[in-house]
């Protein structure tokens, strides 16, 4: 028998108002409430989501003993200290993308939930569409062979973050946000590539990031920018697979190819956004008889036909859908936080890479990461 699964939401912003509209479609997800430092939007956002308790310090929120778990809505340098005392203080943890604001914040974040006993949970929303499930029964099911090399994109004409009309200064702000175009969305693609190979460990990289096209003058004047639009990659794991990387919040072409992942006896193309499908749609390739096989593949039958065939799938339908099944009991929870920190190691070894102009080892990502936390 399913249960109410009680929620506390601390950030009443963009995020927390997404998070918030898919709860809604979620019967057995009961937000109890909502904190921010605007208290005046918390409670416009608690009366637009008939949440009936409305706080300004989130500390004074954790203590209520009738909320279980606590989503993070918030910046990214602020996911690990408030994690933190969630954990601390009894709940478990859904945290918006990336895991932090670095590889070394993320660390702790994990040790946290391991000390305490709690799940965490990482919003990585690309590993619940359908043509990720596609990818991943083809891959399960030996069709693509043995894997060797994926790639993660992500494209936008002009699409950055408060300089082109979208979203806030923060954003651009390295203080406050720890990355671009890598953190903002690459973490979606790298995520997805890194699930399907099953997150191998990372043993060199090499990259660069850009910040070079033109920017509206007021808009420039109004905020910091100091963060990639463009972030560029190469990864090599052990084992030999490698991953390349190119996410573009602006840049002056009209599109790129989508993601793909490759093995030694077939491959799958996946669409970087879901908007994308129809002119990049998802597609297997092989060879069988000796004919080279370019195959199509019906995702809405397939999902369709899954759900009512696959025990417990609609735990899948989404990251918020798979959260509150794994608070309830009914599945094991997938292992979001470990590949949302692999995902930061990735994003930090490229930016470190860039830094220091050479390619980088694991280890010395590791060694270099620092906290970015904002100490509250």
């Amino acid at each position: 028998m399913s249960r109410k699964v009680r929620i506390g939401i601390v950030g009443a912003g963009l995020i927390g108002k997404a998070h918030l509209r898919n709860y809604a479609n979620i019967a057995d997800a009961e937000i109890v409430a909502i904190c921010d430092v605007n208290v005046q939007e918390a409670q416009r956002v608690a009366e637009q989501f008939g949440i009936p308790n409305v706080y300004s310090d989130f500390k004074e929120m954790l203590q209520r003993d009738d909320i279980e778990a606590v989503d993070v809505c918030l910046h990214n340098n602020l996911h690990s200290p408030v994690t933190i005392a969630a954990f601390k203080a009894g709940k478990d943890v859904y945290c918006e993308k990336p895991i932090a604001g670095s590889y070394s914040d993320g660390v702790q974040m994990l040790d946290a939930a391991k000390a305490y006993g709690k799940k965490l949970h990482i919003q990585l929303g690309t590993l619940y569409r359908k043509e990720t499930k596609a990818a991943k029964a083809l891959i399960d099911g030996g069709m693509l062979g043995k894997l060797y090399h994926a790639r993660a994109t992500g494209h936008r004409r002009r699409g950055r973050p408060f300089i082109d009309g979208y979203g806030t200064p923060a954003f651009l702000n390295k203080d406050i946000a720890a990355g671009g175009a890598l953190i903002d969305m690459g973490v979606y693609h790298i995520a997805q590539m890194l699930y399907l190979l099953d997150t191998p460990k990372v043993e060199r990289i090499s990259g660069k990031g850009y910040r070079e096209m033109d920017m509206d003058a007021t808009r420039a004047g109004q905020a910091v920018f100091d963060v990639e639009e463009l972030g560029l990659g190469f990864v090599k794991f052990e084992g030999g697979a490698t991953l390349d990387i190119y996410e573009a919040w602006s840049i002056h072409l009209g599109s790129i190819e989508g993601c793909s992942i490759v093995g030694n006896k077939g491959g799958v193309k996946l669409p970087a956004y879901s908007d994308q499908a129809v002119l990049a749609p998802f597609s297997f390739h092989t060879t069988l008889c000796d004919i080279d096989i370019n195959g199509m593949v019906n995702l809405d039958e397939m999902d369709g036909r899954w759900n009512h065939l696959k025990p417990d799938y609609d735990a899948y339908q989404s990251s918020q859908h798979h959260w509150v099944a794994a608070l309830q009991g009914r599945v094991e929870l997938l292992p979001t936080a470990h590949i949302a920190l692999q995902t930061m190691l990735v994003s930090e070894g490229i930016y470190l890479s860039d830094r220091l102009g050479r390619e980088v080892s694991g280890d010395e990502i590791i060694e270099h990461s620092l906290t970015t936390a904002i100490t509250l």
